[in-house]
């Protein structure tokens, strides 16, 4: 049986003054009919044609109208500073996102999810715990930090240290100039990286290298990422949420302290593959699309 025909939109919305470029999925060739709408965003540092389109391709051919778009700083959204991962940014981009969908006639306002895939869940769910109108979460291979928990992934408290202080001397630069300070944001080998351990997807054109991506990032960014707690605020989202995780994805068992300590409905899809396997190999979205899809439609009222 054939695929279905995907049909996408561009739309600009804004968040906070700031024009986000983002793109509407379907599986119809019109903005009539009326679905449940979903917002997906990914991992840190990159932008919607990676490993958001997937899986808005995949859920909208499901009959949901998907939105993603670049947030603050990236791709092709305005913003300043640039290529900076800033979680509180973020967060208000997701609202925003959110309440621009429910603007939109073929979107049913009450019926909006979230599907958040890497370091985004963590934003995604401070942004419901803000009060953001996602009636139901999904994260996949999300990624959630304190300081204390991340800190490993760096070095421990040397190479943080050491990390906050050439982050600190680029902010001056930042501010006394308005220039950033640009290392790569994904270099196998280079610690002065964002990413330095291997992970072929953002090293092949075809997985993540995506001509849309620039492999960038400010360093001020570790100002922001390296003190950043998306755990606490997690434990207090209040929607219904389905975690699809593996021992071999980030944080495992920041993920288990969130699901045991949340008091909204949730479950726990646990199942066996790498953190980034999750972003394109085929049977694993396959089997997180799956598992997404049963958990919306009852979530959000279409089942």
């Amino acid at each position: 049986m054939p695929e279905p025909q995907i049909h996408t939109w561009p739309f600009i919305f804004h968040s906070d003054g700031v024009p986000l470029a983002g793109r509407l999925h379907r599986n119809v060739g019109n903005l009539v009919d009326p679905q449940p709408g979903l917002t997906i965003t990914g991992s840190w540092l990159t932008v919607k044609e990676q490993m958001p389109e997937v899986y808005a391709r995949a859920l909208a051919a499901l009959g949901y109208t998907v939105l993603t778009f670049d947030f603050a700083g990236f791709g092709a959204s305005g913003g300043e500073p640039r290529q900076t991962e800033m979680p509180a940014r973020k967060i208000n981009d997701i609202t925003a996102a959110v309440r621009f969908l429910q603007t939109l006639s073929c979107v049913r306002a009450d019926a909006i999810g979230h599907l958040a895939i890497c370091a985004s869940a963590q934003y995604a769910a401070a942004a419901i715990v803000r009060g953001a109108p996602i009636r139901s979460f999904v994260s996949v291979a999300g990624w959630f930090h304190d300081a204390a928990t991340v800190a490993a992934y760096y070095g421990g408290e040397s190479g943080v240290s050491q990390r906050i202080a050439r982050a600190a001397a680029a902010m001056d630069e930042q501010i006394a100039r308005g220039k950033s300070t640009m290392v790569p944001a994904y270099d196998a080998g280079n610690e002065q990286a964002g990413m330095f351990l291997p992970l072929d997807y953002y090293g092949s054109a075809a997985r993540g290298a995506v001509p849309e991506w620039r492999n960038e990032m400010s360093e001020i960014t570790w100002l922001y990422w390296l003190t950043y707690d998306g755990l606490t605020t997690a434990e207090r989202v209040d929607v219904p949420t389905l975690f699809v995780h593996s021992d071999g994805c980030a944080l495992p068992d920041n993920v288990k302290r969130i699901h045991a300590r949340m008091t909204a409905p949730r479950m726990l899809l646990w199942e066996t593959g790498f953190q980034v396997d999750f972003y394109d190999r085929p049977d694993l979205v396959a089997l997180a699309v799956a598992g997404a899809d049963r958990h919306f439609r009852p979530t959000l009222g279409a089942a």
